[in-house]
């Protein structure tokens, strides 16, 4: 498993070794998500190594020794070094493939991890011009807080969709490295006969998710806010639409399409099949700390977020999977995780002085010459 000491992959590794599996765990350990090193809760029984999923050696004398993979070692956050989302994200994938097929490997599953963004802005449908699947928001309407996303045909008003595996239209260097992966991975799978699949992770919630990444994460900036006695900015209107879904949900279906054949060569959405806005998101944070405080509307937004995006996940569905828990579930056992936590009013302003710096947040209302 790579990415096994990470927030998806240590409790995936957790569900694993419970079943009796033996797994290995291949980590970077690199910050800003491991910032401490090693983690504390990195399960019992899972062997780690500590290295680079792109060392070929490495990475090869373990494949070596498995019968399956999962991939889950990633960049992510929202930074511009783009070329770094592909070569970690998308080349890391090809080396599992390359040396299977250069070895004669016998591997009965490679799961990897993709993501909603892979979808871009999703699907939309337009009651003049059918359905869309629109291009990225422009600046000039952002910065005039035109928030809603037109058809992109007669410039009228679009109906949201829930967007299924078919649309593909990412719009930031992160969902083109997935959608890079995922299509590597299933076509590679296909030619080779390596058994493979593509889960496209929504929001994933839950404890051990890191406290220190400037981006992701709507659950972990909340939280921190009202931890600490301070009031969440909401961007844009507070209106922006994401489905969320529970760690232990998502383990769920990691673990079914592991022995599932009817997985085999296709992408499934993983979400929690109900949508929120930011701000009724942002309200289950403040019920679960008791604060009075509401989300502020401030009238900033984030360079190159999707305005709404849910995922349809009756494919997954299908095959028996269902999604358990609520935000509500996923919020407590976050709050529960982050007691005692000490740092966490420095960590806050770090990631909020980061994403400033780098131009990341934005004030609509602000225009640039020439705009």
């Amino acid at each position: 498993m790579t990415g096994g000491a990470g927030f998806i992959g240590s409790h995936t590794c957790d569900r694993l070794v419970a079943d009796g599996h033996d797994v290995t765990v291949l980590d970077a350990l690199t910050a800003p998500v491991h910032r401490d090193g090693r983690p504390s809760y990195l399960t019992p029984g899972a062997d780690l190594f500590v290295g680079d999923v792109r060392n070929r050696e490495l990475l090869g004398n373990l494949l070596r020794r498995s019968d399956a993979v999962y991939h889950f070692a990633a960049y992510q956050d929202y930074l511009t070094d783009f070329a770094r989302f592909t070569d970690v994200n998308v080349t890391s994938t090809a080396l599992i493939f390359e040396i299977a097929v250069a070895e004669g490997l016998d591997l009965q599953r490679v799961v990897v991890a993709s993501s909603q963004s892979a979808m871009g802005e999703g699907l939309y449908h337009c009651p003049e011009d059918g359905d869309q699947s629109p291009g990225m928001r422009p600046e000039t309407a952002l910065r005039r807080a035109q928030w809603e996303i037109p058809c992109p045909q007669c410039h009228g008003d679009l109906e949201l969709r829930r967007t299924p595996e078919t649309v593909s239209n990412p719009q930031n260097a992160y969902g083109m490295s997935k959608y890079g992966e995922e299509m590597v991975a299933l076509n590679l799978g296909r030619r080779y006969d390596i058994p493979t699949v593509a889960l496209r992770y929504s929001i994933v919630q839950g404890p051990r998710q890191s406290v220190y990444n400037a981006y992701s994460g709507a659950c972990r900036i909340f939280s921190l806010h009202y931890l600490l006695d301070s009031a969440p900015v909401l961007y844009e209107d507070g209106l922006a639409i994401r489905d969320y879904v529970n760690i232990h949900d998502v383990v769920d279906a990691n673990v079914l399409v592991l022995d599932d054949e009817r997985a085999v060569g296709r992408p499934f959405n993983v979400g929690g099949g109900t949508p929120y806005t930011t701000t009724e998101f942002a309200e289950i944070v403040r019920r679960q700390y008791g604060s009075e405080r509401p989300g502020v509307v401030s009238g900033e937004y984030r360079f190159g977020d999707t305005r709404h995006i849910i995922s349809d996940i009756a494919a997954l569905e299908e095959l028996g999977w269902k999604p358990q828990r609520t935000p509500v579930d996923s919020v407590a056992e976050y709050a529960a995780w982050l007691e005692g936590m000490a740092g966490l009013d420095v960590i806050l302003a770090e990631a909020d002085a980061k994403m400033r710096a780098l131009g990341v947040v934005r004030k609509a209302g602000v225009m640039k010459a020439g705009s």
